[in-house]
């Protein structure tokens, strides 16, 4: 009908236009010169504005035809059992697809080649996006098909030649064990190495040590998903047996440990920390495992993740702090910090694509590790994003971060993105010689006592003009994400997500981001790479670790940073008096990619001379004038677990004394 109108009004406009161009010149003898000059001037006026009227209305009538007979062409040929085809036939105006593309930020196209842009979307895009999805994306996760877009942190260019070269790990003497299995729990990796070496202990026993805490503060703090406890006691026995004869493997020999529930270990559950995914039994070792199990050491446990490594809730509860047990954690490594922080495994790995490490560190007062991007392999464990995803050890020192970063480390031959990163001896760094800066919010106990001890410090700040940063990081890690479980979100999985403001809506908003403007934010990440590079003029420098911008700076260069503890404040609305419960103050050292072992030697020597990574959190003793939350201060709190937890722990106790 609207074209009926306007073809009846085109004709009616020229029909118009000819007579009085022709009425106009009959009458033009009969004129005076005078009048016949002026009415020259305003028919050509008139004439002017005429013919531009018509040919507009001409041109509209044209592309409307042309969108009528491109929508005639979908409608006449779609296939009724393709919802994609359905939905392309029913459109005859391009207005009902522009909606969509002011979503994409690309409303700027005319009807028509809206339309011609739908045509080809459904004839030739969408067959190749089925087809790629039927290739590749058929399982959730990204455990298989990684991407052949590799980033690579490099600043230097410097390859490692051959096998890199290991850290020379220091040995102890003179480590006695302590009669008290508390005391043994809250021992550092490279003392209980001792204790077994000189076989002041068994691995056997050390095992049961650990397995018996993770059963019994598990409860309070919701921090396990899995204990591993007949793969622990047969590698434990296998450790045994192979001193026994004479064989020892190094400093990880027969040390219990845990692992984030998104690394992949045979014949146990990974469940991603979802509740669709938590009978999911992943018959692959992934490449950490396999680092760990070489090396010697015992799984205890596979510890809590946030749901599909987003936050701490997860499909059993949300992962409590031990050094305030009314505190949830925030950052989705909340197991292996909070398993490590209250003594139930002396080690762990965790993962970090945008603070999953930084901030459970910071939050539970543990040592931890983000290393250079690349530094681990992955395979094996649940990716978020290829291009941010990182593994690092939670510990109770540097030196254990920094040995346990030399077993794990390496060219993993399934991880596109692992190398033979060069890196120097951390135990053989002169600090004297580095320049050292620190920024605003840096922790000054930190920077003073590495003054004393030689260090030129500098007043520093990180230049640099990109201030999407946040951005940057938050559209290329969701879309990232949901091409690693489209399938997750294709078949309404998301709808019964444990936490619903979080991977949902990011990942619907995911959907729509074009390809255009996430190459855009990658080319952007390539800018500030640049700038940061250019005025990183320091050796490492000192700022807060949890610093939402500096966290997503420091993950898209790929930069490592250490967590240390430095101290402790009072928590918010404490008891009257005398509460043990604290919260923890931590500070983060910063240095250029493939220069993790400048942060660890700075760390280390932090921590040689001082001993706010040795204190204890207080899970069963808050103080006198503390007391276990009741149940109506629980129910108020939105959960009940602590209460339970505590009586659950007292109850093992008792059974197994």
């Amino acid at each position: 009908m609207l074209l009926l109108k306007m073809t009846r009004t085109c004709f009616v406009m020229t029909a118009l236009f000819l007579f009085l161009s022709v009425y106009s010149a009959s009458l033009w003898p009969l004129l005076p010169s005078k009048q016949l000059a002026q009415q020259h001037h305003l028919l050509n006026a008139s004439y002017t504005k005429m013919v531009h009227t018509n040919k507009r209305f001409w041109e509209m009538l044209c592309q409307k035809v042309r969108v009528y007979s491109q929508a005639v062409m979908y409608s006449g040929k779609h296939n009724h059992n393709d919802p994609v085809e359905c939905c392309l036939g029913k459109i005859k105006d391009a207005s009902q697809l522009r909606q969509a593309f002011k979503l994409l930020d690309a409303d700027f196209f005319n009807d028509s080649k809206i339309l011609e842009m739908a045509k080809g979307a459904k004839e030739l895009n969408i067959p190749i996006y089925r087809a790629n999805r039927k290739l590749v994306a058929r399982e959730n996760g990204g455990l298989h098909d990684p991407s052949v877009l590799v980033f690579n942190p490099e600043w230097t260019g410097e390859e490692a030649q051959g096998a890199p070269k290991r850290f020379s790990c220091p040995t102890l003497s003179g480590i006695q064990k302590p009669e008290r299995d508390e005391d043994i729990a809250f021992m550092n990796v490279l003392e209980l190495g001792h204790l077994i070496q000189t076989k002041q202990i068994t691995s056997q026993e050390l095992t049961r040590i650990f397995l018996h805490r993770l059963k019994k503060y598990n409860h309070v703090l919701e921090s396990v998903v899995s204990v591993t406890e007949e793969l622990a006691y047969d590698q434990a026995k296998r450790a045994d047996e192979l001193l026994g004869q004479g064989i020892y493997l190094g400093p990880l020999h027969g040390i219990p440990y845990g692992l984030k529930d998104i690394i992949a270990v045979p014949g146990y559950k990974t469940t991603w920390g979802s509740e669709t995914f938590k009978d999911q039994v992943l018959n692959m070792e992934a490449w950490v495992y396999k680092r760990l199990k070489s090396a010697g050491a015992v799984l205890v446990g596979k510890l809590v993740t946030g749901s599909l490594a987003y936050d701490s809730i997860w499909f059993g509860g949300r992962t409590r702090n031990p050094w305030n047990i009314e505190e949830f954690i925030t950052g989705s490594s909340a197991g292996p910090a909070a398993c490590t922080s209250a003594g139930m495994v002396p080690f762990a790995i965790g993962s970090e694509t945008a603070g999953s490490i930084t901030y459970p560190a910071a939050r539970c007062g543990v040592t931890a590790l983000r290393p250079t991007f690349g530094t681990v392999g992955r395979t094996g464990v649940m990716s978020i994003s290829e291009s941010l995803d990182k593994l690092g050890p939670f510990c109770r020192t540097a030196a254990d971060c920094a040995f346990i970063l030399d077993v794990i480390r390496g060219k993993d031959p399934d991880d596109l993105s692992s190398k033979d990163i060069t890196l120097h001896d951390p135990f053989s760094v002169d600090i004297t010689k580095l320049t050292v800066g620190y920024l605003e919010d840096a922790e000054m106990e930190v920077v003073q006592v590495l003054q004393l001890m030689g260090v030129n410090v500098v007043q520093f700040k990180l230049n640099y003009t990109v201030d999407s940063v946040q951005g940057i990081l938050n559209l290329m890690m969701d879309v990232d994400m949901l091409a690693h479980f489209d399938e997750w979100q294709r078949s309404g999985q998301d709808d019964v997500y444990e936490a619903q403001d979080k991977w949902p809506p990011e990942l619907r908003r995911a959907r729509i981001v074009p390809a255009v403007d996430y190459l855009q934010a990658q080319r952007a990440r390539g800018k500030l790479i640049q700038e940061v590079r250019g005025n990183f003029t320091v050796d490492a420098f000192i700022g807060n670790a949890t610093d939402w911008e500096r966290v997503c700076m420091g993950n898209l260069v790929g930069m490592p940073v250490i967590v240390v503890p430095t101290g402790f404040k009072s928590i918010s609305d404490p008891p009257p008096a005398n509460s043990r419960r604290r919260t923890t103050i931590t500070t983060g050292i910063y240095a250029p990619p493939q220069h993790d072992h400048i942060a660890l030697a700075l760390a280390m020597a932090y921590q040689s001379v001082t001993d706010h990574h040795k204190q204890r959190p207080p899970i069963d003793d808050l103080g006198p004038d503390d007391s276990i939350p009741s149940h109506s201060e629980l129910c108020t709190h939105q959960d009940n677990s602590v209460f339970k937890g505590f009586q659950d722990a007292v109850e093992l106790e008792i059974l197994e004394l």
